[in-house]
């Protein structure tokens, strides 16, 4: 069994080495990951320059691209048809909610879809890498356990991981999106040339994070456990939507 693991803070990253070391005696484990940290790089493929792959003294591979890049090419290039499941982290950082629209983690594990096995995304929540092997010895426990799972195809298993020792972790949980509120307005600011600029500002504290939400159950001190799906098509409204189309006699 081959698997190919991606992440998005970069292949120098701790999370990356730490998640390698902890399946490298599971199965051949292949590493592509970004050159830099791509974080934010949401699905986006680099369309404007050829990608460059080099390899560290480690063997992993880096790659001048953003996660899905280093899934894409790792799949239909560097190792084509001889990987079995895509496995994305260890992120530092959480991905809960509609942080999963943006992330860099969650969007390289959407691009093992095609795989037969599911792909998982992992993220500690927590910036620091203190309990990192906590979150190895977690994604070790899923990761392996995988075959006895039965999922409809293209489904992507979001993990987040609470920031604490693996003997204070109380559990796993299988939990929903949460939903985030507005984030914080950009900052502007002024370069000493008098040009201005803005950042990006924090994302918005959890406004749907109650009970059965991946919020609640990091936040509780359990592992967040969420199934997502690539079809995106909202079903519920047909009825509506079809009668309003229908209105309009086009």
């Amino acid at each position: 069994m081959r698997i190919l693991i991606a992440n998005d803070d970069g292949v120098l990253a701790p999370g990356l080495k730490a998640l390698h070391g902890a399946l490298e005696d599971y199965a051949d484990c292949v590493v592509v990951a970004p050159a830099e940290d791509r974080s934010g790089a949401s699905s986006a493929l680099s369309l404007d320059k050829p990608l460059r792959p080099f390899t560290l003294d480690n063997g992993f591979i880096g790659l001048n691209g953003t996660p899905t890049d280093c899934v894409h090419l790792g799949l239909n290039a560097l190792f084509d048809d001889s990987v079995d499941m895509v496995v994305a982290g260890i992120n530092l950082g959480a991905n809960l909610g509609d942080d999963v629209l943006y992330s860099g983690t969650v969007a390289a594990a959407l691009e093992g879809r095609f795989l037969a096995r599911p792909a998982m995304a992992f993220s500690l929540v927590g910036r620091q890498p203190d309990n990192l092997p906590a979150a190895a010895a977690i994604a070790r426990q899923l990761v392996t356990a995988h075959e006895q799972l039965e999922l409809p195809p293209r489904t992507v298993l979001n993990i987040n991981i609470p920031n604490l020792p693996l003997e204070h972790i109380k559990g796993i949980q299988l939990t929903r999106l949460g939903h985030r509120a507005r984030a914080a307005k950009p900052v502007k600011w002024v370069d000493p040339r008098g040009k201005e600029g803005y950042w990006i500002s924090v994302a918005g504290d959890a406004e749907d994070g109650g009970d059965g939400t991946d919020f609640h159950a990091v936040m509780q001190g359990y592992v967040s456990v969420t199934p997502l799906r690539i079809d995106k098509t909202h079903f519920e409204v047909f009825d509506r939507l079809g009668d309003w189309l229908n209105d309009l006699g086009i």
